[in-house]
């Protein structure tokens, strides 16, 4: 791998990928390793304060995959098991539910990454490889035609190719010149995260409990310098709860973290800064078309419930090299015909993720006793239906969706 000023860079790369974030990294290494000739342009992302990464089974086989499993491993932990616990206060409590790796044959459903540390591996990654080249800089500008595109950077560098992957998040600039349209909406939530450090083990195991702000949960991390028992916290909240804790003394707020989980974790102290960021959603109304193919955040946006974000833009990297495997890229017939399939594809998947973390987010903030009994009902049935239960793990870490060669066993 070179980093080069444009001017020294290839003058002829098959595939651009615009956005150099992990989503980016990854479409490059996959779409370098299927034979294109790729360039990744972008800069890497700035630190996201407590903000950690869980990868499920079908991300693991991809990352192995790439080359990029075992040392990612190294900086990860484990994650056995989800529990759900119900904090809503409802006039009828909903039972918890426990989901394990184990009633599937897996020794853990995935693992937690600290998202700097994810990202620092994967540039540590490429920088020790030679398929493909990568180009600090931003991009102002596109030109979209039926043979190509015209990349324009904003030092007024150019860069030519037959194709482009935007994976360069929710205001992508690619995604706007290329004329898609996006639907976006919000929440009345901001999300807390940070990393704590807790007296007691925990034990491999994320606990998700859901209150009337929103999911509050702790997913295991690996132990750290000066703390063996350490989790990355996701804190759903309204705008003026939000505030208000922020403003207040880091040893107030680990005192009610500690009266959240119910003292499962023993004493907890926040370790990293703290992170927050508002709860929306986004859309698109199509996934390619002509010249570009939309990958991760440029195509899809939702709260963090279930962990369903990376490992959905993992997703739409798998399918798309899937999708463009012994395609000509420039036979515009052979191209559209690919892209058509990657977006029927990736409509399915995306669209019944977005629905469902949209539904329980909902459910969790709207204090109706309908929906309350309707939720309720459906974790009763999970616990009491094994072959459901394992339905619902097989889901969400091995979606049966016509899951891409990248994410096969």
């Amino acid at each position: 791998m070179t980093q080069a000023s444009l001017g020294a860079a290839r003058t002829d790369p098959q595939i651009l990928v615009a956005g150099a974030g992990a989503t980016g990294i990854a479409a490059a290494l996959a779409l370098s390793r299927g034979g294109f000739r790729v360039v990744l342009a972008g800069r890497s992302p700035p630190p996201l304060p407590g903000r950690t990464v869980a990868l499920f089974e079908g991300s693991l086989r991809f990352l192995a995959a790439v080359g990029a499993l075992n040392k990612i491993k190294e900086k990860a932990c484990p994650i056995e098991a989800i529990e759900m616990i119900d904090d809503t206060g409802q006039l009828l409590p909903t039972p918890d539910l426990k989901l394990r790796a184990s009633e599937i044959g897996l020794k853990a459903l995935g693992i937690n990454i600290s998202n700097d540390d994810l990202v620092a591996v994967l540039r540590d990654l490429i920088a020790e490889r030679s398929d493909f080249e990568v180009v600090e800089g931003d991009i102002a500008d596109y030109v979209f035609d039926g043979a190509g595109a015209v990349a324009t950077f904003k030092d007024g560098r150019t860069i030519t190719a037959d194709f482009v992957v935007a994976a360069d998040g929710k205001q992508s600039r690619a995604r706007d010149m290329a004329g898609i349209d996006t639907r976006e909406w919000s929440y009345p939530q901001v999300a807390l995260t940070a990393v704590l450090a807790h007296e007691d083990p925990h034990r491999n195991v994320s606990v998700e409990h859901h209150t009337r702000s929103g999911p509050f949960t702790l997913v295991p991390l690996p132990p750290g310098p000066s703390a063996p028992h350490r989790s990355s916290l996701v804190w759903l909240m309204s705008l003026a709860d939000a505030k208000r804790r922020l403003s207040r003394p880091r040893e107030e707020l680990a005192y009610e973290l500690q009266d959240r989980s119910h003292g499962r974790f023993g004493a907890i102290r926040i370790e990293s800064d703290i992170g927050q960021f508002r709860m929306g959603g986004l859309q698109v109304t199509r996934h390619a078309q002509g010249r570009i193919a939309l990958v991760g955040e440029t195509c899809h946006a939702f709260p963090p419930i279930g962990a369903q974000g990376l490992n959905l833009s993992l997703r739409d990297v798998a399918d798309l090299e899937e999708c463009l495997a012994g395609v000509d890229l420039r036979k515009a017939r052979s191209l559209a015909s690919a892209l058509a399939r990657y977006d029927r594809r990736r409509r399915a998947d995306i669209g019944f993720r977005t629905l469902g973390v949209d539904i329980l987010n909902r459910s969790l903030i709207l204090p109706y006793l309908p929906v309350d009994l309707l939720r309720g009902a459906s974790f009763i049935a999970m616990n009491a239906l094994g072959p459901l239960r394992r339905a619902v793990i097989r889901e969400g870490v091995t979606p049966h969706l016509l899951l891409p060669r990248l994410m096969r066993a």
